[in-house]
């Protein structure tokens, strides 16, 4: 089970790919680079790709392009939170032109940005009381809502996820009839991967941890000039098993 993902190296040589054992909290590699052209020779020698049975990602169309052409047996599954972010982050952006000014209101955005479920009765009152100024953003906000209760359940069964997907499309339809357009837009391309987050607990927050350990060590070392002395302490640092593979 693999996760891949990016992070910020350095202002020279940009971006770095960060490949992650997510069922075992290893770090399988980094390589410098995050497009399919800066890729595409350290891919193609790549040894056991066939292994690879489920590679966890961001919604990046570069990655997916990635996954599909070099690791043929992997099923895509979409990250749990990169897709709950998107959805908060479009409806953010819709609060923005319905209120502007309300959207600068710090306790409201917090109120909004929040699971449901999770508020106090007079949280929920008082965000009631909001909303129904404003009946289209009222209807996108529960409707998000309920997006996210069925986003952030994980090790379902096949047989109960199949009952859930008719409510997932129904709500996906609400948003392609609502302003929220663009949203059910990516969601619907990226759905297989979206549905198949119900089947696994992993998630790629494994790899953002590990991004976190390498900030530090290059942080540490006041930055790395040089990348391979970079990847080696990683390797060292977060899963190192011994044997530096060059390829």
């Amino acid at each position: 089970m693999l996760g891949i993902d990016e992070h910020f190296f350095s202002r020279k040589q940009g971006y770095a790919t960060t490949r992650v054992d997510l069922k075992n909290h290893k770090v399988f590699d980094v390589v410098p680079g995050r497009s399919e052209a800066s890729l595409r020779s350290y891919l193609k020698r790549l040894p056991g790709k066939e292994q690879v049975r489920v590679i966890v990602m961001d919604l990046s169309e570069t990655y997916r392009q990635i996954a599909r052409q070099y690791f043929p047996n992997a099923m895509i599954v979409a990250d749990r939170f990169h897709v709950i972010r998107l959805v908060n982050q479009h409806f953010l952006k819709l609060w923005q032109s319905h209120d502007p000014e309300g959207r600068k209101n710090r306790g409201l955005l917090s109120l909004i940005r929040r699971h449901h479920w999770k508020l106090a009765e007079q949280q929920k009152v008082r965000l009631h009381q909001y909303l129904a100024q404003y009946p289209m953003l009222q209807s996108l906000y529960f409707a998000k809502q309920q997006l996210a209760g069925l986003l952030v359940l994980k090790a379902v069964q096949a047989k109960r996820a199949r009952k859930m997907l008719p409510q997932l499309l129904m709500l996906l339809e609400q948003f392609a009839h609502s302003p929220a357009q663009a949203l059910a837009s990516t969601l619907r391309s990226w759905l297989e991967p979206i549905v198949r987050m119900w089947r696994f607990s992993k998630s790629n927050g494994i790899t953002e941890g590990f991004h976190t350990k390498m900030e530090m060590l290059s942080r540490r070392a006041y930055g790395f000039r040089n990348f391979e002395n970079y990847r080696m302490r990683v390797l060292a640092q977060c899963g190192w098993n011994g044997v530096i593979n060059r390829v």
